[in-house]
């Protein structure tokens, strides 16, 4: 059976998250620990222990789910993935787990973006909002109807389902005019900032120095990418790509789609929460869908 393993993004966290792993594995606790020396700060207290508002720092939020993902993923004694993908942040994940980056370059990638997008976000404002129920050629033709505010598509999630993003200004005027035009469902989501937008650029040219700067290998099987939603074996592409994720839309819902077309009976999700395999019932309800487990 062709399986795929998928690796969550930001808003997946909850306290407690990780504990089970470090408990119960040398090597998880041998990892966490590194992770804590990398990032110079005990993030294993704020995992394990901390509030939900102390998790929801995007400088603990990323790094935690990031761990949480990748600690479990190399304890699985039957991983052998045809392919992998992340969404957002997940995408950093499921390279290290794919064997691209190592598991510290990783690290060191995904606290260099949350850094990054923090600082972003305080230097723009903007947010996101979820739009439910309308055709993506909507919501995309609104978006480029407002000329005098950034708005645009973020995250094509699953039919019916598409994140906005930008400036505060922006989200509101589109959120008035996609009201108008009979979309009965749009939701202020409680991020941050303006992700996936022009608004992140301060972000991805700080990031883009890093990534080149980083050693990435052959993996072990294909990634399939935000930025394209396709398949991917060539470091470079992969390198470019994950470069101009922070500006460009997730296209989860056609990478969804391109995995199911190449065959793909079987995912597993790695990592905290179960928000993927939701995802992949309203495209198909014959995959086979799993939480990893160890």
């Amino acid at each position: 059976m062709i399986r795929a393993y998928v690796f969550p993004g930001q808003g997946a966290q909850f306290v407690g998250m990780g504990k089970d792993l470090f408990d119960k594995s040398s090597k998880a606790k041998d990892m966490f620990h590194k992770a804590n020396s990398i990032l110079k700060f005990k993030i294993t207290d704020i995992m394990f222990d901390g509030t939900d508002e102390d998790l929801r720092q995007t400088k603990v939020t990323q790094p935690a789910i990031f761990l949480h993902s990748v600690i479990l993923a190399s304890l699985l004694e039957d991983f052998q993935p045809n392919m992998v993908a992340g969404h957002s942040l997940g995408e950093f994940s499921a390279l290290v787990a794919n064997k691209v980056l190592t598991f510290e370059d990783g690290l060191r990638l995904v606290a260099k973006r949350a850094f990054a997008m923090q600082k972003a976000c305080e230097q723009q404002p903007g947010t996101m909002a979820a739009v439910l129920g309308a055709d993506d050629k909507l919501v995309e033709e609104i978006c480029k109807s407002i000329t005098d505010q950034v708005v645009v598509p973020a995250n094509y999630n699953c039919p019916g389902q598409l994140v906005i993003s930008g400036s505060l200004e922006g989200v509101a005027e589109a959120t008035e005019k996609l009201q108008e035009a009979g979309v009965k469902r749009v939701i202020q989501l409680k991020v941050g900032g303006a992700f996936h937008s022009p608004l992140m650029e301060p972000a991805r040219v700080e990031l883009a120095e890093a990534i080149e700067n980083t050693k990435f290998n052959d993996g072990i099987c294909p990634i399939y990418q935000n930025v394209t939603g396709q398949s991917v074996n060539d470091p470079e592409i992969i390198k470019k790509n994950l470069i101009a994720q922070l500006t460009s839309p997730v296209l989860w819902t056609q990478t969804m789609n391109n995995m199911i077309a190449t065959g793909v009976r079987s995912v597993v999700e790695v990592g905290p929460g179960t928000v993927l395999q939701g995802l992949f019932k309203k495209v198909d309800k014959n995959t086979e869908l799993a939480s990893a487990t160890f």
